[in-house]
């Protein structure tokens, strides 16, 4: 079967691009969550927008 990147829709907080995400890269979705806050952080809030972004392009489910 192959690996395909979606939105979680069980497992989300917002829209489920972080959990979809690490179920994609194999590591919990809290890691990926925490990692992407600290990037919009860092970034003055570029990631907000990268997640709007992931949010339209990535599938659910």
């Amino acid at each position: 079967m192959d690996k395909q990147l979606r939105r979680s829709v069980s497992d989300k907080m917002v829209a489920g691009v972080c959990s979809g995400l690490g179920n994609y890269l194999g590591i919990d979705p809290v890691v990926v969550r925490l990692v992407w806050a600290l990037a919009t952080l860092f970034s003055m809030g570029t990631g907000i927008l990268v997640y709007i972004v992931a949010w339209i392009v990535i599938p659910e489910e």
